[in-house]
This record gives C-alpha cells, structure tokens and sequence, in this order.
C-alpha cells in the first residue's frame, strides 16, 4: 500500500464521520476501526512502526496495558476484554489521522463542509420538530418540549452540538480565510442557533457544557474572543425570548433541575419508597440527612455512592472495566434500589470504581496538565504570550468538556463520545507538532 493509497483510503473514512455518528455508533466505530487496519498494514509493509514513537502514544499504550491487565486479572468477564483489547483502535486512530495530515491538509476543508452541513441540518430539522412537533421523517418528540431530530428516541441531539460545537468553531477561524463573507454569515447564525437548539433539546449536562466551552474560550482567546462572546450572548437572548413566549420550555432545564437538588422542595424518595416497598429506606434516609440537598437527583447521588463505596471496598485496582453494573446491587455497596445502572453517570467516580487509583491516575495526570497549560496560557495573556493558538484553545475547550469532573456525564468507555472528543485530540495534536516544525525551521 502506498501512501496516496493510504490518504485516499482515509479521506472516504474519515470525512463522513460527523454524518455517520448522527446514525449510531456502528458506522463511525466502523470507520474507525478500518482506518486503525489500514494503517497498521501501511506500517507494517513500509516500516513506518516509528510513526508511534511520541510521547501521546505511549501514555495511551501503558493504559491500555492496564486496561487489559484488569480485564483479564479482575472479575474477569467476556465484555471487559472485549472493551479493553479494542481499545487500542482510539490510539492507532489519533496517529494515522495525525500523520494523513501532515501530508494531506485539505482534508481538514472536507471534513469541516461536513462538520457544517450536518450542522445544518440538524438545527433545520431540529426546530422543524419543535414548531410542528415531528421531525421530517415523522420522528415525534420523545417528551415535551425535547427537541431530538433524527436521533428518535435516544435524547443525544445537545450532546452531540455541545460537543462538536467547539471544533466547529475551531476550524472556522482556521479555515476563515478561505471562506467568502456569505459563508461566514452563515456559520456564524449556525453558532447561534447551535446553542439555542441545545437549549431546546433539554438536555441540562449539554447545555452547562456548552456554555462552560464558551466561558474557557472567552478568557483565553486572542482575536476572536468578540466573536464568542457575540455568539454567546445572542444565542442567550433568542433562549430568553423563547422562555418568554413558551414558559413550559424551561421547566426541564431549569425548573425540574432546581426542584431535584433540593429534596425539601419535592417528595420524590418518599414517593419511590411509596411505589416500591424494597427500596432501601434506612440507607436513603441516611444520605438525605447527610448532605441536605442531592448531588443533581436522587439517582445521581445513589449512583455516586454507590460508585464510592465499591471504590472503598477496591481501592487500588477496582472491580474491573465495566463491571459497576455488576457491583451496585450487592448488598454491601447498595444504598437503595436506585443505586444500579450500567455506569455510575461520572467519568470520575466509574475510573474510581472500576479501575482503581492506578486507573484514576491516568485521568488524573490528563487533568492536571490540561490545568497547568492553561493556567500557563491565562498567566501568559497579562504578558502578551499566548502559548496557544485561538484554534487550539477551541480545541482545548472541548477536551474540558470531556475531563470536566462535577458534571453527570456517559459512560468512559462509550465508543460514540470517545470518537467526538478524539477529533479534537487528532486536530490539537497536529497543530502543536506543525507550530514545533515551524518554529525549528524559523531558527
């Protein structure tokens, strides 16, 4: 194979990504898949195995090696291995396309008219749905007021903006100079209405990200810190109207989270008490008196304890990948008969969990110098020394949204949210290394 091949092949899988993961997770867990084969066989036919020599790469490898060694030395079942040898897809993924961009720039043009057009027809048929109360393929909304386009019954529309939005942005003022002025109307009215559709899909956790996105990027942008804080502040005006003129719009979003914080404003453990005489009364009653408010719901707060008592009784390495769900309803970790999911809805406290302090270490470090680079970046602005470029600190605002630790969140491990944050990954990655090369060159 060679390497025209290798970008050609790449280019077909690669671009429609953004397309594909408005379907499901198969068909972008396929193209990425593929694309990790492809390119270990290029490795292999060329030589090319030192294209993984770099230091990204090796922190991925000894996780992974973790993951496996857990998977196989601790309550060992048939889905952790499965998860745990795959694994190793996400990291081939992030130095195939690093290296395809490095010789081939204007794939990042495709794949950004991609990027926007499926944008675009999201927030069409998302507020399609919303004033006609079906989609354009007849999809109803799921629930009142919660806007989900072609996603049906799975309430993904806000995460799926809310995490790609910040890569959008990113790779507009990358590419703005090759854009006419009509276009970047456009995107820009895209940017508005991306986060008042977010809004309207009712998802709270996408809505706090999105906004938390903004807020990172308005203190640490050079030149288009103006532009975020436009988009920002018409898109919270558009919502406040919509408020207005449809009060019903801001019960989930605001009304339902504020009454699920505190449990004297409603009776809801007493009513599932009521409805299921199992449930755990003593341990229930116990966590309400200890922390006066609940830590989002009452689910979140018995999923959460729940995680952090299996962490207690498995500090160093867990109960292994994917094994919460197998774990929450044994007596000794159980608080009441909400404590069971498939994951404990916390990136942090299901690393915790199931992978112990040597797993939690891996994010830890991830966290620490996420804060660090951009403590050093905010510290450099008083000086006039942006370390960052605006295209990387969007990048970097949607690797916050994914390590943001107080937030009720997915599963770690789900293949569908690890390959939207991947993307920024792969971008950010490219753009330092390139930024390196120039700055070698110059001197």
């Amino acid at each position: 194979m060679t390497q025209k091949n290798l970008i050609n092949i790449i280019f077909l899988l690669f671009v429609p990504i953004p397309l594909f993961l408005i379907t499901g997770p198969f068909l972008p867990d396929l193209s990425i898949t593929l694309i990790s084969l492809f390119f270990i066989y290029f490795c292999f036919i060329n030589n090319k195995f030192y294209l993984f020599k770099n230091v990204y790469f090796y922190f991925f490898l000894i996780f992974w090696i973790y993951l496996i060694a857990n998977s196989f030395l601790n309550n060992t079942n048939f889905s952790s291995i499965k998860i745990s040898l795959a694994y190793i897809r996400y990291g081939i993924f992030v130095v195939a396309l690093v290296y395809v961009l490095k010789k081939n720039e204007r794939i990042i043009n495709y794949f950004f008219y991609v990027l926007i057009f499926s944008f675009i027809i999201l927030i069409g048929d998302g507020f399609f749905q919303y004033f006609t109360g079906k989609n354009v393929l007849g999809f109803e909304m799921i629930e009142e007021n919660r806007v989900s386009s072609f996603f049906e019954d799975e309430l993904i529309l806000g995460s799926y903006l809310s995490r790609l939005l910040p890569l959008l942005f990113g790779l507009y003022i990358l590419l703005k100079l090759k854009l006419n002025s009509k276009f970047q109307f456009i995107i820009i009215i895209i940017f508005i209405l991306t986060e008042v559709l977010v809004f309207m899909s009712g998802e709270r956790t996408s809505f706090f990200f999105i906004n938390l996105s903004a807020i990172y990027s308005i203190i640490l942008l050079r030149k288009y810190r103006k532009l975020r804080i436009f988009t920002l502040i018409s898109s919270l005006i558009i919502i406040s109207l919509l408020v207005i003129f449809n009060p019903s719009i801001k019960t989930r979003v605001i009304d339902y989270t504020i009454e699920q914080f505190d449990y004297n404003k409603n009776d809801l453990s007493n009513n599932l008490n009521n409805e299921n005489e199992s449930s755990n009364t003593k341990e229930t009653s116990y966590n309400d008196k200890f922390f006066g408010i609940y830590i989002f719901s009452i689910q979140h707060t018995h999923h959460y304890l729940t995680a952090y008592k299996i962490f207690q009784d498995n500090k160093l390495f867990g109960v292994g990948v994917k094994n919460f769900r197998n774990f929450c309803d044994k007596e000794k970790f159980i608080i009441s008969d909400l404590s069971c999911s498939t994951h404990p809805h916390n990136f942090y406290l299901q690393i915790l969990s199931e992978l112990g302090l040597f797993g939690f270490l891996f994010i830890f470090i991830i966290l620490c110098m996420f804060t660090f680079f951009s403590l050093k970046h905010f510290l450099g602005i008083f000086k006039k020394k942006y370390y960052f470029t605006d295209f990387e600190i969007f990048l970097m605002s949607n690797i916050l949204v994914f390590i943001w630790p107080i937030i009720p969140n997915g599963n770690f491990f789900n293949n569908w949210l690890t390959i939207i944050h991947t993307f920024s990954i792969i971008f950010l990655i490219w753009s330092i290394q390139k930024k390196i090369k120039l700055n070698k060159e110059i001197k």
